[in-house]
Order: C-alpha cells, then structure tokens, then sequence
C-alpha cells in the first residue's frame, strides 16, 4: 500500500506538528509515501523532506509543486533537490528518475507540471497567483512573457513524461503517474466545483494531459492512474476507460492523506 498526501504545506506547521502528521503516515503500515507537491517553500523543502522521510522510515517518492519553489528560482531549486536525494536514499524526485517498479506489473512515474496558461481564458484572466511574486522566472512579468515561461515549463514536464512513459508503457500492465496540476479541466475540482475559465490556465497543464491521453489511446490495456493536487478540491475524472483522474483536497495547516493506494500483494518464492 502506498500511502498518498498533496498539498501538505509543511512551511505552515511548527516542528511538533510536522512529526504528528509523519507519525501518522507511518502508523498506516504502508510501504512508501507519495506527495504530489507543494510540500513545503524553497528555503525549508530540504529540512522538511528529510524530517518526513526519517520518521515514516519508508521511501518518500514526490513530485514538486509551484509553493516549492517560492522564495527562490526554479533551476537552484531542483539543483537542490537532485542533491539531497543523491544524499538521502528514502528520498525520490520522480521528475528526475525513471519508473520505479513497485510490483510486477505495477510501475510509478511523476513529473511535476505546471499551470500551463493554454486553457480557459490566459489572455485576459485577472487572476494573479502569488507565484508570479515568489518564483523568480515568473517575477514582474507582464502577461504575454507569464504564460510564454509557463507554457515552456508545462512543456518540460510534458517532454519528461513521454520519456518516462516511452519505458514504462512496454513492462508495465499499471501505471500510477504522480504529478502536481491538474492535468485535465475534467479534474480541476475547486470548493466542489469545477474550476472557471478565469481560474483553469493556472490549475491546469495540458500538455501533461496531451500526453497522458495519447499514451492511453496507444496503449487500451494498460491502466494509468493519475494522482495530483494543487486545487485542494478532492474529485475522480475518468477521461478514458484506462485513464482515471484523482485529484486530493487539502487544507492549509491540516496535513492530511488524500488516500491509499492499493498494490496487488508480493510474490513470495
């Protein structure tokens, strides 16, 4: 069983905190963690990786989210996190690794996407999200230059899936995919609802979807579960009859699992 958590926003919680919401994970008995993002800010992620991942003493496989790169700059901030996961072996950046199989049959992959500024309304939505204060490449700039960056990073997230997928889709009969936005306006749940179209260029990255449906196409008996976050709305979308679309609630300063995840039982010999 993988135990399943988005949006926990540990920058919110003191030290005390932090360790009750581990400690619950690890009283779940499950074998590995998976956070879809927004786990901390760039200048604690570091400290609150490792504090989650030495006290549920499971591996931690995560994917980035927009808040974890707030107060810093996207590039230092994966130059930091591919170091400390060279350094801490509990810890799995899946947006730079390749699949990890966790059952015969049952692969794990993750990029992180990005609000991707190419559905509903990006040119004229008055939505300002405090990533574009927070996050360096995204700082001061004027509408026009917002979404060109955001569109490149919602495509690097796309262009590192197909990677990941061009691998994994040949060995694996189950795919659970991990990432951060949305990929689809289908799970772009918000305060039981779907997202409008002032709020969805932010809340979802339909590149990653493009993706995701090609790949579903191509490939009918191959099961993709997709988990992500960022809405803090809980819902399900089934785009295709093997595509399904998780998507975890949240609240800030309430850490909490989204869900679990089952895997088929291991093959003892």
């Amino acid at each position: 069983m993988l135990a399943w958590a988005t949006d926990i926003h540990l920058d919110f919680l003191e030290a005390p905190e932090r360790r009750a919401f581990a400690e619950h994970v690890a009283s779940t008995g499950c074998e590995a963690l998976l956070l879809t993002g927004d786990i901390s800010d760039q200048r604690a992620l570091g400290l609150h990786l490792v504090e989650i991942a030495d006290t549920v003493g499971v591996p931690v496989y995560f994917v980035l989210g927009n808040h974890d790169y707030y107060h810093g700059a996207v590039e230092s901030g994966r130059r930091s996190v591919r170091e400390l996961c060279a350094k801490s072996p509990r810890l799995t950046w899946l947006h730079a690794s390749e699949v990890v199989p966790l059952r015969s049959g049952v692969g794990l992959v993750g990029v992180d996407g990005w609000g991707d500024a190419r559905l509903g309304a990006p040119d004229t939505t008055p939505i300002l999200l405090n990533d574009f204060r927070y996050i360096e490449e995204l700082a001061w700039l004027d509408t026009k230059e917002r979404n060109a960056v955001l569109r490149g990073l919602g495509d690097e997230s796309a262009s590192r899936l197909v990677a990941q997928l061009e691998a994994a889709l040949p060995a694996y009969e189950r795919l659970i995919v991990a990432t951060h936005i949305p990929p689809f306006a289908e799970a772009c749940w918000h305060e039981g609802a779907l997202s409008d179209d002032q709020w969805l260029p932010f809340f979802s990255c339909a590149a990653v979807g493009a993706v995701l449906l090609e790949a579903a196409d191509a490939h009918p008996t191959t099961t993709l579960e997709v988990y992500c976050g960022h809405t803090h709305s809980p819902g399900v979308a089934a785009l295709r009859p093997n595509l399904v679309v998780h998507t975890g609630g949240a609240r800030y300063g309430h850490p909490c699992l989204a869900d679990t995840i089952s895997l088929p039982p291991r093959v003892t010999r």
